[in-house]
């Protein structure tokens, strides 16, 4: 089994709005919501780990929750400054529970509401056979490194590139070292596979789906909208 921290602790300055993107309505629900609903139908899952800003707690359980009668249990815990900060608070509890220390922990971004079920559930089967496994895609478009100025400095070869997603998954022990050694280091990753990766262990990347978009900014919002409405996730 493995447990789930889901990460909705972010302030979404880039949204320019009152109200935080995990929070905006999508198609009659809270963006945060898909997640925590495909989540808690996942077998594999046991528990969820919910980070989200200290203020809102309570009305994250009152008003999302609440309201989705999920099945599984579903923990609220404080966030961080960083993101980094929020998952490592997210591991700490879930370090609390019996018998984890031989378990997966699935990271996942709150602000993802289209990730496929059955491409959850392939990553932490991959997790369990390799210890680290993430969700991507193959880059399609071409890449252009540039200098501060914005001048191209050369042209990269595709092949081998591809473009992160959450969730990832991995074995507890690990990605609690990776954590604790950048805390350490002072180190901010862009992702959690990236501090696993700078203790010199292999991580895994699986495809994902193209839809499995990041609501970061308000067009990201609308094309969630339109996703839903072409009946695409």
């Amino acid at each position: 089994m493995a447990s789930a921290i889901i990460v909705a602790a972010g302030k979404g300055n880039r949204m320019k709005g009152p109200t935080r993107k995990q929070y905006l309505e999508l198609s009659g629900r809270p963006v945060l919501s898909y997640s925590l609903i495909t989540f808690d139908a996942c077998t594999l899952i046991e528990e969820i780990f919910l980070v989200v800003p200290k203020k809102d707690i309570d009305a994250c359980q009152q008003k999302i929750i609440s309201a989705l009668n999920l099945k599984k249990k579903v923990h609220l815990i404080s966030g961080g400054v960083h993101r980094q900060d929020s998952v490592y608070n997210g591991l700490l509890s879930v370090g609390k529970q019996p018998d984890i220390v031989s378990g997966i922990v699935v990271i996942h971004d709150g602000v993802r509401p289209f990730v496929r079920p059955e491409d959850l559930t392939a990553c932490i089967r991959c997790a369990k056979k390799v210890g680290a496994c993430i969700l991507g895609t193959p880059a399609s478009d071409t890449l252009k490194r540039v200098d501060k100025s914005q001048k191209i400095e050369k042209t990269l070869d595709r092949k081998n590139i591809w473009l992160t997603q959450t969730p990832q998954a991995f074995k507890y022990d690990l990605i609690m070292e990776a954590h604790e050694a950048a805390r350490r280091d002072g180190v901010i990753g862009t992702d959690d596979a990236a501090l696993v990766e700078r203790l010199g262990k292999d991580v895994k990347i699986i495809e994902g789906n193209r839809y499995n978009i990041k609501i970061t900014v308000k067009e990201d919002l609308a094309v969630a909208h339109a996703l839903i409405d072409a009946a695409l996730v």
